[in-house]
């Protein structure tokens, strides 16, 4: 699939030409410079970063900061920007190969293709930590091998600008880095200076000896444990033969303790100098791909091979080409650091020195000229040593308050000094983001010296989750005392749509912003509020059941009654009576359906006195109908005495004389 950024021309200057490598936090492409018409190397931050403004800010503080950096041995950063949602920076184009692809193909090197390598990447170091900066992740994905021979240390500062990605050094939390070669105070304290690096170039020259990291595990953490716990091993328990000079050189430099190792690359390429005049190591060219070595020392390289491009993931910012040339090339080795022949690069034998009767002019002006430039690389060397050990070691600590976290790093860092760790704290009257204390607060400090940022987070203030409503309200409130320091009251109400128990609500309603300490009640329902309960007398049975059971009462139906002021299959009677009042949601309510008016049995009032009859049958309900045949007393009843009637059915009587 191609690459939709091959063929842009960023900030109308840099034309992307073809990609060469992609990486988890980069992709880098060759471009053409259209203003120089030279062929570069253009890093693309990944679109994933681009929206991070701390690395953005960061990334192209320290591009800047890898610009003002001239040296031979170190891969140039000529510019940088951002141009069409891309966040760039133009690097020199190195071809050639990775140290790690050159181990890689070779397993490992001899003492002097150690040293060959070492010595310019010790070079670049030194002029960047006399500049004040500090790699922090030397290894050797990052020194690359021209195809010319010449070694160049790649992505200076960068391994500080990748604050928040989550690699190893550590920088606001976060380590970067690669932790095979991380120094135990950057794993212990994510602190580093010049001696971190050297503890890297140490590991490094011992992987570069043996074939591989002196520390190894199944996790990172298993390996960083060995670096903080345990010393580097001797290279020549793994490649006996090798000099207990180069152990001692290794164990020196990889030191646990930082004060035991050389003050910075300076100082340990002096130290790789004694070393190899002690040992009469003479230089060799540097090893690009093909072997150096005799037969029976390192697996040989010297075929011929296509060019290839690397991809690191753990550095996708190698800018380089892969080209592997086919000429061998040979090397003298010391006794007992294994076997190799003694031809020169080319494979002829150098011809035996042939004593000369004299000096001739041209080697001695060869010799006063070295002369003169020693003597001008001292003067040179002993006024910058004056100027360090007078004044030039000295900075001025910024004013911090009032600064912003980024702005006040930026200051630290144009100071020479190193921000430690950025550490945050609540404050009522700081804004978010800006200093509210640092350590030293002013005045002078040494270079390099760690600068205590404080910063603000704002106001302290927790929320109660507003998920909680609904929950029980015992289990809310535990989750609330383990969690949050606030304070918890609670309050019983009545609530329509929570069952007892639950949480109802909270005041201040939950999502607010609280204080440290400050009350919260907790309302609690005590389920439906109560309700009264309807009248539904005379009402059909299912018209008061449903009645009833809307408002969310029980209806149980009791045997029939008789009401004579209810008709008949309508509710004469409710319990509770509605003039009771409001009872409690869900209770149950009795009804009693009328079966008709009351019933009684006619009394027999046959041969009783008209008027006795008429006051016995009326006291028992019923009517009275009365027949008169000239007398006074009842002779016969309808209905007869003993049936069962409705009350107020009408008795007929027939009075006589008889």
């Amino acid at each position: 699939m191609t690459d939709p950024a091959v063929g842009l021309t960023l900030e109308g200057r840099y034309r992307l030409e073809e990609r060469l490598a992609r990486g988890g936090m980069s992709t880098v492409y060759s471009a053409t410079d259209l203003r120089l018409h030279k062929t570069v190397a253009v890093k693309i931050m990944a679109d994933h970063l681009v929206h991070d403004p701390t690395f953005v800010d960061r990334f192209t503080r320290e591009a800047r900061a890898a610009a003002m950096l001239s040296h031979p041995n170190v891969v140039g950063v000529s510019d940088q920007g951002s141009d069409q949602g891309l966040v760039f920076l133009v690097m020199e184009l190195v071809r050639g190969r990775t140290l790690r692809d050159l181990l890689t193909a070779r397993g490992r090197l001899t003492v002097a293709e150690a040293f060959a390598v070492l010595e310019p990447v010790l070079s670049g170091l030194t002029a960047a930590h006399r500049a004040g900066i500090v790699h922090r992740d030397i290894k050797p994905e990052n020194v690359l091998i021209g195809t010319d021979g010449v070694v160049k240390v790649a992505d200076f500062g960068l391994a500080r600008a990748v604050v928040g990605t989550g690699q190893t050094s550590q920088t606001g939390g976060v380590l970067i880095g690669t932790v095979a070669y991380l120094s135990p105070e950057q794993l212990e304290r994510g602190r580093a200076d010049a001696r971190s690096d050297n503890y890297a170039a140490g590991i490094v020259l011992y992987e570069m000896l043996t074939g591989h990291p002196p520390f190894g595990g199944d996790t990172p953490l298993a390996v960083a444990y060995q670096h903080v716990h345990h010393d580097v091993p001797a290279p020549s328990a793994e490649v006996p033969g090798l000099p207990w000079q180069v152990d001692e050189l290794v164990a020196r430099t990889t030191r646990r303790d930082p004060a035991g190792r050389p003050l910075d690359a300076g100082a340990f390429l002096a130290e790789l100098a004694d070393v190899r005049k002690d040992l009469g190591v003479e230089p060799v060219p540097v090893p690009t791909g093909r072997s150096t070595a005799g037969p029976g020392t390192l697996r040989p390289t010297n075929r011929p091979t296509r060019p290839t491009r690397p991809r690191h993931p753990s550095n996708p910012g190698t800018e380089i080409l892969n080209h592997r040339s086919d000429r061998a090339g040979r090397t003298s080795m010391l006794p007992g650091m294994g076997a190799g022949p003694t031809t020169n690069v080319g494979g002829r034998r150098p011809s035996p020195e042939r004593p000369r009767p004299g000096v001739p002019d041209h080697i001695r002006r060869r010799r006063a000229r070295l002369a003169i430039a020693i003597v001008l690389l001292l003067a040179v060397t002993i006024g910058a040593l004056g100027w360090w050990f007078g004044s030039g070691r000295w900075t001025q600590v910024p004013d911090l308050a009032g600064k912003s976290k980024d702005d006040a790093v930026a200051l630290v860092q144009e100071a020479g000094l190193d921000p430690t760790p950025i550490k945050e704290q609540w404050s009522e009257k700081i804004p978010v983001g800006v200093v509210v204390s640092a350590d030293p607060t002013g005045g002078e400090a040494i270079r390099g010296t760690d600068v205590e940022i404080v910063v603000s987070r704002g106001p302290e203030r927790f929320v109660v989750e507003p998920s909680y409503v609904g929950q029980d309200a015992a289990t809310v409130e535990a989750k609330l005392q383990d969690t949050l320091p606030i304070q918890v009251t609670t309050d019983k109400r009545y609530s329509n749509d929570l069952a007892a128990g639950k949480v109802v609500g909270f005041e201040p309603a939950a999502g607010e912003p609280l204080k440290r300490n400050q009350v919260v009640t907790m309302i609690v329902s005590l389920g439906h509020e109560p309700v009264a309960v309807p009248n539904v007398l005379g009402q059909t049975p299912d018209a008061a059941k449903g009645n009833l059971e809307q408002l969310g009462f029980k209806v149980e139906k009791v045997a029939d009654g008789r009401s004579a002021a209810v008709g008949k299959g309508e509710v004469m009677a409710i319990n509770p009576a509605p003039t009771a009042g409001p009872i409690p949601y869900g209770s149950t309510v009795k009804i009693q359906v009328s079966a008709g008016v009351p019933q009684v049995k006619v009394p027999d009032v046959t041969g009783k006195k008209t008027s006795d009859a008429k006051r016995i049958l009326e006291k028992a309900g019923l009517k009275v109908e009365a027949t008169d045949w000239f007398g006074d007393k009842v002779l016969r009843q309808n209905p007869k005495a003993g049936t069962v009637v409705d009350l107020g059915t009408s008795v007929k009587i027939l009075s006589s004389f008889f």
